[in-house]
């Protein structure tokens, strides 16, 4: 740390969501300092540099990570790369704010459990929505009980037309891991498993589906496409997933899709003594009183820091005070696990039970 004692933070990738960060935790500058930015497009570096005052651009990720002026390491570069350069800053000494998702499937996250496992350093999954305003009373009202036993939740995010880059690394299924079920699906499987007080998995029965992005339909306004790439992930996925303590979790997710939709993430939870719904801003805790049906309204705290300042602030939180963050290093294992037993369910048409010893 500093000599004032601000956490040193480096960032890794310098693209959308790299500059998200840079310019979330330059808000911070009385906890934080961001010292140095790298990237593959080092020109694109130094812009992120100069926008947020961002002192020294590192040549290459090596040199970032085994700098001594940095404490901790965000890393915002596409899904093939989040288990390597988690697994050498950890071996480094570095706190990690990984996005999501934590890596390209399960193997990997593994490795990364492991290294993090065998470090005394924080790693955090960037999975935003937990921070969300609503999000979070809705979690508080069920940590108090007031839903119940919580059996049942379904969840989802239906874009209509907003398959990301086509032809970049977002659609090639070698570099993502995925289409939407990896890229959005993973938030809501996320905050679904949170708010159903985090319930082990242990089967799933799902499906994927591309019938728009290799006729190159539903393109989106997020990512310059590359028409000289390829496109060989889902633009649709839905799933079962199977609790140990027999609740289930039904997700559906699309980049593109012919259907009404608003396009917000929505999610509903089903307790035995009350349930939740929650769609884009707005939320609603619904329950029976005196044999009527009764509902809440639950809106965004006002004034609002955000999400994403929240997700800052507690990452340096919980380096300071050398506490595990929220979405911990084990419940990004979960997601990946879930996510690959879809996909091989889909590709096999039946059950995967999920294999959460390694053992194959």
């Amino acid at each position: 740390m500093t000599t004032d004692n601000k956490i040193r933070i480096g960032i890794i990738g310098a693209g959308n969501i790299g500059n998200v960060h840079a310019s979330e935790f330059s808000k911070l500058g009385e906890e934080c300092v961001i010292t140095a930015v790298t990237d593959l497009d080092l020109t694109r570096a130094e812009q992120t540099a100069n926008k947020y005052g961002i002192k020294h651009v590192a040549a290459s990720n090596e040199e970032l990570i085994q700098s001594p002026d940095i404490d901790a390491i965000i890393i915002g570069v596409p899904n093939q790369f989040h288990a390597p350069l988690a697994i050498q800053a950890l071996a480094a000494g570095k706190h990690v704010l990984l996005e999501k998702p934590m890596a390209i499937n399960s193997a990997a996250a593994r490795d990364i459990l492991r290294a993090s496992e065998a470090s005394d350093r924080v790693l955090m999954v960037a999975h935003q929505m937990r921070w969300e305003s609503v999000a979070m009373q809705i979690k508080e009202q069920i940590e108090r009980g007031e839903l119940g036993r919580i059996y049942s939740a379904k969840t989802g995010w239906y874009r209509r037309k907003g398959i990301p880059g086509w032809g970049t690394w977002f659609t090639q299924m070698d570099q993502s891991g995925g289409g939407p079920l990896i890229d959005i699906g993973v938030h809501m499987l996320d905050l679904a498993l949170y708010l159903m007080g985090n319930p082990k998995p242990v089967s799933v029965y799902g499906s994927t589906y591309a019938e728009f992005g290799p006729s190159r339909k539903g393109i989106g306004s997020w990512g310059t496409p590359d028409w000289d790439g390829t496109y060989d992930v889902e633009d649709l996925a839905t799933a079962l997933i199977k609790m140990e303590d027999g609740s289930t979790l039904s997700l559906e997710v699309s980049w593109a899709v012919h259907m009404e939709t608003d396009n917000s993430p929505f999610i509903h939870i089903m307790g035995s003594e009350g349930g939740a719904s929650y769609s884009g801003s707005e939320g609603k805790l619904l329950t029976e009183k005196f044999d009527r049906p009764i509902e809440s309204v639950v809106t965004k705290a006002d004034p609002d820091e955000g999400e994403r300042a929240r997700l800052s602030r507690h990452f340096l939180s919980c380096i300071r005070e050398g506490k595990q963050p929220i979405t911990t290093v084990l419940s990004g294992f979960t997601n990946n696990l879930v996510l690959d037993a879809i996909y091989e369910s889909s590709r096999t048409g039946n059950e995967v039970k999920l294999n959460w010893n390694g053992n194959e």
